[in-house]
């Protein structure tokens, strides 16, 4: 499946965050909406990097919990991997795997169009697993093929 098609059936809307937001607001958008993961966007809506609730466990550990003058833009991750919509979702799970990260943003140029996460992967595999299980019952039950003798 490509990375397109699923995200026209993904009905969640992305919840993205600024450089300059306070990490504190950050960690309250996270669990407000029960994610792992802000994308930073500029005004114009250009993706300039990514905060996971990873990244601000992190932090607070390393600042001994006095973080509060901290922002995003001082705890994200720059240096993104991210996909295309014209990528297949195999490749994005290959790329996650390989890179030890749950969230790859789905970029076209340099704007945010989707996001993907370990959890969206799961799921294509499943269903993907599921079909072609229903489809080899059928298949050695007998209803995958006609008996050519049968009229």
């Amino acid at each position: 499946m490509l990375v397109k098609a699923f995200l026209e059936q993904k009905p969640r809307e992305i919840v993205t965050t600024t450089s300059d937001t306070s990490v504190e607001e950050a960690m309250d958008l996270l669990i407000a909406n029960k994610i792992g993961c802000l994308p930073v966007q500029e005004a114009d809506g250009k993706l300039i990097g990514i905060i996971s609730d990873k990244d601000i466990f992190k932090k607070v550990h390393e600042t001994k919990g006095k973080f509060s003058n901290l922002t995003v833009g001082d705890v994200m991750t720059q240096d993104l991997i991210v996909g295309l919509p014209t990528d297949d979702v195999n490749y994005i799970a290959n790329v996650m795997d390989k890179n030890w990260i749950r969230h790859i943003p789905i970029v076209e140029g340099d704007h945010l169009v989707g996001l993907i996460s370990e959890g969206d992967v799961m799921r294509i595999q499943m269903d993907h697993i599921n079909f072609e299980n229903r489809y080899l019952n059928l298949y050695l039950g007998g209803l995958g093929h006609r008996d050519s003798s049968a009229g």
